[in-house]
């Protein structure tokens, strides 16, 4: 089973890009974030042609998350597990085949120290708390009790790692890279997720995100802040991952590669 992540930075805009991408790649399940597309005009009858069954959640110009199968998702849920009412649009759930696979899409954080910063932090231990009801996790002992596998894939808006930056010394204490934001996505993982492009070995420079300005993207002057977590026991059938970068070519791209896993299920 291969699943990808892909923010997407406009459905709309890059709508022909994704159809052509999924007839030639075939994955079987897609996380997608940045949709920027309201409910309505979500294309769910021309995915449905091309052999997906989605599930989605936006808003107009910000935002937006989606998750796309080969078979139909249940149990769809797009919020957190709390009862807080978040106008903005950064999650979604749903139930494929025995996976729970969620899509995310983590706020940016503007500035280290920001209300958007703050927001941010509070975010993820939201999202922490929601996975961990998800995957059983008993807080008290660190044992992980069984589940039927999870998935988390989407834009963390962090680098874990400095091997996740292209210029570690550049980067480090700025936003998507301080040490705020990579305790909290350690901590999210805490709950019994691996980060599945890190059980494979990779070269140097594996990288999901470049700016657009200042010829990043053929310089490789970018950062790994893309991620395909899985739960324990998931993460022992993986057997390969890595990063789509010809997506990032081409005329008009988003600013995101696609990152992917492949389970043996």
């Amino acid at each position: 089973m291969r699943i990808v992540s892909w923010n997407i930075n406009s459905l709309r805009k890059r709508q022909d890009r994704l159809f052509a991408w999924l007839e030639a790649s075939k994955p079987d399940i897609v996380c997608l974030q940045e949709t920027k597309c309201p409910d309505a005009q979500f294309p769910a009858l021309a995915l449905q042609a091309a052999g997906y069954r989605s599930a989605y959640h936006g808003e107009k110009s910000y935002n937006g998350v989606a998750i796309l199968s080969k078979t139909e998702p249940r149990d769809v849920r797009s919020s957190l597990c709390d009862e807080v009412v978040d106008p903005q649009a950064r999650v979604i759930a749903a139930r494929i085949k025995n996976l729970r696979v969620y899509s995310v899409y983590a706020p940016n954080g503007q500035a280290v120290g920001s209300s958007a910063y703050k927001y941010k932090l509070e975010w993820y231990l939201r999202l922490r708390d929601c996975l961990t009801k998800e995957t059983n996790v008993d807080l008290a002992n660190g044992r992980v009790r069984p589940d039927g596998g999870l998935v988390v894939g989407g834009d963390f808006n962090v680098a874990p790692k400095d091997a996740d930056v292209h210029d570690p010394a550049l980067w480090r204490g700025a936003i998507m890279c301080s040490e705020g934001e990579r305790a909290a996505f350690e901590n999210l993982c805490q709950v019994g997720l691996r980060d599945t492009l890190r059980l494979h070995p990779h070269e140097p420079g594996v990288f999901t995100w470049w700016d657009y300005r200042m010829l990043a993207f053929p310089k490789n002057r970018g950062l790994r802040i893309d991620a395909i977590l899985a739960s324990e026991a998931l993460a022992g059938n993986c057997t390969a991952s890595g990063v789509d970068r010809e997506m990032r070519k081409g005329k008009d791209p988003s600013d995101h590669a696609p990152i992917w896993a492949e389970f043996n299920l």
